[in-house]
């Protein structure tokens, strides 16, 4: 199952005043799309179509790891659906998930409800049932009482199957609130999921406050990897070690370049993402990895510790040898990595150690290193 999401994001939001649309606000540090998009990552949507207003292209804070689109040919929300959908045809997945940026908190349980009622149905989307007394008003006054047996208020992402709403978009003609309208229309069954009550849309002043106080109260999603890592001594007249080349009697044996501690933290970054490790993204039987630089596996593994909505809280380097001697080169060492990884220095700590003249390391046969790095939601 290949499933992609699309963002729109490309209102004005005037109902919430300010002086720039919501969905740009800062939200507990980030741009209220950022949320929206981390969440989406986090749930495992890989594939996010971000379609914005015009104006909005060169802001700051656009997320990473996603494809921008910008509206064309109408300024409604159906239009700004139509532009997604159309962005992901070339490649098109079997489901999508339409999402509004002005939602900054979708749950992965709940994406995971949706897509499961995709088995059964074309359609799916969440929804929380109506618990209080509905009235009609006039004047000011109370009019009226409304029954609120099977009333439900709807929520998104709301999810489909691709094919079935390109459909059903090119047959609609246009005005429609929201997607599931629009699917009711080409006559597609649409199953109501459970949703969330964190799934707020911001539309009001107070709509933001509350999403304030949920961000700050939100448990904070942090991951932790390990790497390990070990190469043996050969001929040569020097070592590279985080990213710095350092002479000795010896170089180290390895497929690539043999920076045994760059590949134990690449392994402790690919294991915080629980995507493998560096022969899953890098298999050694690949010719064209063969003397490598190993700068090219740490960045690639940053790019998805991005991509998937993370950033780096810190990471530890320990190397075990007995030469050559690490202290002289720390700095060096921290601020290759910081380069590389496109972090502050200040979050990499590279310390080595002997093994006492003890085992392989200790009688100079080769290089261990192992790594630990955490990842916090960005």
């Amino acid at each position: 199952m290949t499933v992609a999401a699309i963002i729109v994001a490309a209102g004005r939001g005037t109902r919430m005043g300010g002086d720039r649309p919501k969905q740009w606000r800062d939200l507990a540090g980030r741009p209220v799309l950022a949320h929206a998009v981390g969440a989406l990552q986090g749930a495992g949507v890989g594939r996010i179509v971000l379609v914005l207003h015009p104006d909005d292209l060169d802001r700051a804070g656009i997320p990473q790891g996603v494809q921008v689109v910008p509206l064309t040919g109408g300024d409604t929300r159906q239009a700004s659906v139509r532009c997604g959908l159309a962005a992901l045809a070339q490649d098109a997945p079997e489901h999508v998930l339409i999402h509004d940026g002005a939602r900054p908190f979708p749950g992965a349980a709940m994406i995971g409800r949706l897509l499961a009622a995709l088995t059964d149905h074309p359609g799916a989307a969440p929804a929380l049932a109506v618990t209080d007394a509905l009235w009609r008003g006039q004047a000011g006054l109370v009019a009226g009482v409304q029954d609120r047996t099977a009333l439900f208020r709807a929520q998104t992402p709301q999810a489909f199957r691709y094919a079935a709403i390109c459909a059903a978009h090119g047959a609609h003609p246009g005005g429609a609130a929201d997607d599931v309208e629009v699917a009711r229309a080409a006559g597609l069954d649409v199953a109501i999921v459970e949703g969330d009550e964190d799934n707020l849309k911001l539309t009001y002043p107070a709509d933001f406050d509350r999403a304030e106080r949920m961000a700050k109260g939100r448990d904070m999603d942090i991951r932790m990897g390990n790497g390990f890592d070990v190469h043996a001594f050969t001929a040569g007249d020097h070592v590279w070690l985080c990213g710095v080349k350092l002479p000795h009697t010896r170089a180290l044996l390895g497929h690539s370049d043999a920076d045994v501690a760059m590949h134990a933290l690449t392994d402790a970054l690919y294991g915080a993402l629980a995507e493998g490790d560096i022969g899953v993204h890098f298999p050694p039987s690949d010719p064209q990895w063969k003397g490598a630089q190993s700068h090219i596996f740490l960045r690639h593994a940053m790019e998805r510790v991005r991509a998937r909505g993370y950033a780096l809280a810190n990471c530890d380097v320990t190397l075990l040898c007995e030469r050559p001697k690490i202290g002289p080169h720390q700095g060096a060492m921290r601020q290759a990595l910081a380069d590389i990884m496109g972090v502050e220095v200040a979050r990499i700590s590279v310390k080595a150690t002997t093994t006492e003249k003890l085992g392989f390391t200790g009688r100079e046969e080769g290089i261990a290193a192992q790594a630990t790095a955490l990842l916090v939601r960005a």
